[in-house]
């Protein structure tokens, strides 16, 4: 099975909780995955306008607020696609039985509602409820949803203040008290 969709997810929540700039390998060692794997996740990406990067600098930021990149926007970027395609059908049924010369459209029809159906939610969802989720689970606050320059760093108005100090982020770093 494929999992470019929920690693990039997983990316896209280091990218927007790190305190510290997030390179391929960190990503990767986060993942369980090599970095080759994800600066091709990450070049997907940063062709859709999801995130930003900049060459010769390490690192990656999130070139729009994650309340709007859609998970429908993730899936069209790292699928490569426009619609989303989740069930294939068997290509060899037999046309000398009533159900092989029909299974075909009769399933057809049904997947593809059921695709339009995903794209909906998928579209429905955002990164913003996927670091809200995670941030309920782990108990670990969200950083400060403030809007990021080009280097990814915050902007005044927008301090970090979400966090515990000394409590671990979400990207595993811990914040100690004055830094």
């Amino acid at each position: 099975m494929d999992t470019r969709f929920s690693s990039a997810i997983h990316a896209l929540i280091l990218i927007s909780e790190s305190r510290e700039t997030m390179t391929s390998e960190m990503i990767a060692a986060s993942v369980g995955t090599n970095a080759s794997y994800i600066r091709k996740l990450t070049g997907s990406l940063k062709r859709a306008g999801i995130i930003g990067s900049r060459r010769g600098a390490a690192g990656f930021w999130l070139a729009r607020d994650a309340a709007r990149i859609t998970l429908l926007d993730v899936w069209r970027a790292v699928e490569g696609v426009n619609d989303v395609h989740v069930f294939d059908l068997h290509q060899n049924p037999s046309d000398t039985c009533i159900v092989g010369t029909n299974i075909k459209p009769v399933l057809s029809g049904m997947f593809r509602e059921m695709e339009l159906e995903v794209e909906r939610r998928l579209g429905a969802l955002t990164l913003a409820d996927c670091l809200d989720a995670m941030s309920a689970r782990t108990g670990v606050a969200r950083r400060g949803t403030g809007d990021t320059d080009e280097t990814g760093s915050a902007d005044a108005g927008s301090a970090d203040t979400d966090s515990l100090d000394g409590q671990a982020g979400m990207d595993g770093t811990t914040t100690r008290e004055g830094a």
